[in-house]
């Protein structure tokens, strides 16, 4: 190929060949350039972003239903005015209230039974207090002497007398049965045998909580109100 003049791709050319590479290279160029991906578009405004649709999981009726609460077996109904069946025939449906005593004796309920146990030998015996004569009994004692026990029970109700135990002699030891549900508590019973100190200070508030009364303070001052009311309930003098 000698004689034959070659120029740089784009001149002119006689060579036939050289024109025919140099259009190769040309095309190849052009090719790369039109195959070559174009650039991505840039991401839109955060503010163009569709927002996603939430659903609320706490919305609509479901967020105004409460969960019912069951109420504490424990705990009396009666709190907020309800009743329950009398558990005994001196005793109303509202828990720790009593009918007044012309009431009870004209339905004929003269006297009140309970159980005293022995707490040596675990002796157990039934125990019946007239109504009518130990109730004035009580009462007169307590209008006699309430101005100057100072709102405070007095040792003979802190601490009273019990019987002995005609089973193992034991001395004092004859306790009055007193029921482990509150409501179920025999009151009257209790108040006629002078033995209201015999409950707990939580028996006794719980008492002093169904009827009105104050119920804080030491058991010598809640067991000075439980007398006072159950005396009035019987034969009211307040």
């Amino acid at each position: 190929m000698e004689g034959k003049t070659a120029r740089g791709r784009g001149g002119d050319v006689s060579d036939p060949l050289a024109l025919t590479l140099g259009s190769i290279y040309d095309a190849a160029d052009t090719d790369a350039d039109a195959a070559a991906p174009a650039p991505p578009p840039p991401p839109p405004h955060p503010a163009a972003l569709p927002r996603s649709t939430r659903r609320r999981l706490n919305s609509g009726a479901a967020a105004r239903r409460q969960p019912r609460v069951k109420p504490r077996d424990g705990e009396d109904a009666a709190v907020d005015g309800g009743h329950q069946e009398p558990p005994f025939p001196w005793a109303t449906e509202r828990p720790a209230q009593h009918d007044t005593l012309e009431s009870l004796l004209r339905r004929g309920v003269t006297s009140v039974e309970g159980h005293a146990r022995c707490k040596r030998c675990n002796a157990r015996r039934p125990v019946a207090y007239d109504l009518a004569s130990k109730f004035r009994e009580l009462r007169d004692h307590v209008v006699a002497h309430r101005h100057t026990m100072n709102d405070r029970a007095p040792d003979a109700w802190m601490y009273p007398a019990l019987p002995d135990c005609g089973a193992c002699g034991h001395k004092g030891a004859m306790w009055p049965e007193i029921a482990a549900d509150k409501r179920r508590i025999n009151w009257l019973f209790l108040l006629l045998g002078q033995t209201l100190g015999c409950c707990t200070l939580e028996q006794l508030k719980y008492f002093c909580q169904h009827t009105g009364r104050h119920r804080t303070g030491a058991k010598n001052r809640v067991l000075y109100y439980a007398y006072i009311e159950m005396c009035n309930q019987l034969e009211p003098f307040e």
